[in-house]
């Protein structure tokens, strides 16, 4: 795939065929790490595993004296009614 590097405010940047980035198992939104090494661009996903979350454990931070109240936004704005 050949592309050109154009100016995006005070970045340059490149557009990436839909098909490279689902080859490469990259998706919009996704953290990419991108290294240069002798003359070469290389653009990889980051690989984070995912941690598992159990419930109860999750619920054990708690603090035993936590209580949920409001919250005061300020003034409605525009059509906001509640």
């Amino acid at each position: 795939m050949v592309t050109k590097v154009q100016k995006w405010g005070n970045s340059q940047g490149l557009r990436l065929a839909k098909h490279l980035l689902e080859e490469a198992n990259i998706s919009i939104g996704d953290d990419v790490e991108v290294t240069g090494k002798d003359g070469v661009i290389i653009i990889s996903p980051v690989k984070r595993p995912r941690e598992k979350r159990d419930l109860k454990e999750l619920v054990s931070r708690i603090p035993r004296n936590y209580q949920a109240g409001e919250v005061d936004w300020g003034k409605q704005v525009g059509r906001e009614t509640w």
